[in-house]
């Protein structure tokens, strides 16, 4: 709990004193949309197929912190900091080092308590590595899609 607790005040800390990009409209849609993303996949990964979970097996109201305040900052970060005027190289680059440091820190949240919130059930740790780039991509899409619908609102091309 306790390496949760730190990982929420950090990230936050980060995403929040860090951005440059995202307008309070955008930084809502991607909360929301990262909530309802993830707890669609854990509703059927975590709870229907105990791949993996949060503290204890089942629902449990401690694994709704880091669905609500720990990976949606991360997700600002990973917006924020894209380089979206850069080649596809570079944009495969940071996607391969944003995905390195999520890797590295779920290997943090397999700690035991109190650093460690996070457990594997038949879940391996290559299966995030495989997922991680796309849930970032459908991530990007989903913010270019909104910055699209902003500009349409306020009739910018």
């Amino acid at each position: 709990m306790v390496g949760l607790i730190i990982a929420i005040l950090l990230f936050n800390l980060i995403a929040f004193k860090t951005n440059k990009i995202l307008t309070g409209n955008l930084i809502a849609h991607i909360w929301m949309f990262t909530v309802a993303l993830q707890t669609l996949f854990d509703t059927i990964i975590e709870f229907k197929f105990y791949a993996y979970w949060y503290f204890d097996k089942g629902a449990d109201w401690l694994g709704l912190l880091p669905h609500i305040f720990l990976v949606p900052p991360v997700n600002m970060i990973f917006l924020n900091w894209f380089p979206y005027t850069a080649n596809i190289f570079k944009k495969a680059v940071y996607i391969f080092f944003f995905v390195i440091t999520i890797l590295l820190y779920e290997l943090v949240t397999l700690l035991p308590e109190p650093w460690g919130y996070f457990h594997y059930g038949w879940w391996k740790f290559w299966h995030a590595a495989i997922l991680d780039p796309i849930l970032l991509l459908i991530l990007l899409g989903y913010y270019k899609w909104v910055q699209h619908l902003e500009r349409k609102a306020l009739g910018k091309k």
